[in-house]
């Protein structure tokens, strides 16, 4: 399966954001585009001025590298949008927000999505009881994901469940930070997404 494996971190600088890739270090000071905010690459300190093209492209990668997915499968969740009643950025959105990998990153479980998603590769989380190793799949109102017993005795396990203790999960999960287990009481809004995008730029780039 293709991915990328190159440094995260450039990632950032291309979008000019903070995409929180790596967890507590993009709040430290060791985050790079704190020290250097230009684009990656030659010319990347160049003030460029974007066509509309390149605004509605930077637009849409920077949500697909937000939520680690590739292209194909961001397209997917477009076209999947699309065909749903209601608005499709917001339908897009909730979609995504509703992956297993990112219920695990949004009940506290996880540092970053990349953490989440190959936690759940290992078999670390059950769904509504049962094991599962797909950090695509999309969960729906009333699923409950959970940390497997064989994992909770591990040191990593622990470590993160005790960060687990400090955080807070959009109201949309019911997190037992107790259980290590979180219930979707709930399907995401617009509103419980605390990332800074444009939704119906990538809208009008598919779109043409």
């Amino acid at each position: 399966m293709a991915r990328y494996t190159g440094p995260v971190c450039k990632l950032c600088r291309r979008e000019g954001t903070k995409l929180f890739l790596k967890g507590d270090r993009c709040t430290s000071g060791k985050c790079a585009l704190d020290r250097r905010a230009t684009a990656p690459g030659q010319h990347g300190a160049a003030n460029k001025k974007m066509k509309e093209y390149g605004v509605h492209f930077r637009e849409k990668q920077k949500t697909k590298r937000y939520y680690g997915v590739l292209e194909k499968q961001f397209k997917n969740y477009y076209e999947e949008a699309d065909r749903r009643e209601g608005m499709t950025g917001e339908n897009l959105i909730k979609l995504i927000e509703r992956r297993l990998d990112n219920v695990v990153y949004r009940m506290g479980m996880a540092e970053s999505r990349k953490e989440a998603r190959q936690l759940v590769l290992h078999e670390h989380f059950t769904l509504n009881g049962k094991k599962v190793n797909v950090p695509s799949i999309i969960v729906s109102a009333g699923d409950v994901v959970a940390v497997k017993e064989n994992f909770r005795g591990s040191a990593k396990c622990k470590a993160l469940a005790e960060a687990l203790q400090t955080k807070n999960a959009p109201k949309w999960l019911d997190v037992d930070k107790t259980a290590l287990s979180a219930k979707v009481v709930a399907l995401p809004a617009r509103e419980d997404v605390d990332f800074d995008f444009n939704e119906q730029l990538i809208v009008e780039l598919y779109s043409k």
